[in-house]
């Protein structure tokens, strides 16, 4: 009965414990370096320094996101040819910044329209297994900060 009651109590503190560090969610995730910083997309939106958020209406947004066409025109620009990432890939000497994806932007969060026609404040490029649009716009953001209303940065 003694080794029932341990079982039952420690069961669920290997859950949280798991559920705390976010390492239940395996595999890599879309990350990269700029200027010596790692930015990276968080497994749990709670672990995020910063959420970002996308709308379908310019007028909402804070930064411009223009899908191109070629990797000659991109201002951030993934390509690769495997279904991982690298192993060590953005393992630096500090933890990474991490990046997440919000629904319900604060207003203060930086809220991205990502499309394909101009003006835009950055411009990607993404031929990949591992990152998706998405991610690739969120975490050059993430990254380089968010510009001012795009009014403001197209003018």
């Amino acid at each position: 009965m003694l080794r029932l009651k341990i079982l039952a109590s420690v069961v669920p503190l290997a859950i949280v414990a798991l559920f705390a560090r976010g390492e239940f969610l395996g595999g890599p995730r879309p990350c990269i370096e700029v200027a010596g910083t790692t930015v990276q997309i968080a497994a749990l939106s709670w672990q995020a320094d910063l959420h970002v958020g996308f709308t379908n209406n310019p007028s909402q947004a804070t930064v411009r996101v223009q899908i191109s066409d070629n990797a000659e025109t991109a201002d951030f620009t993934v390509i690769d040819d495997i279904g991982t990432v690298e192993a060590g890939a953005c393992k630096g000497g500090t933890p990474p910044r991490l990046i997440a994806v919000s629904r319900q932007p604060s207003e203060t969060d930086p809220v991205i329209y990502l499309s394909r026609d101009g003006p835009a404040d950055y411009r990607i490029f993404v031929a990949s297994k591992s990152f998706s649009l998405l991610d690739a716009a969120a975490l050059l953001v993430g990254a380089r900060g968010a510009r001012h209303r795009i009014e403001a940065a197209s003018l």
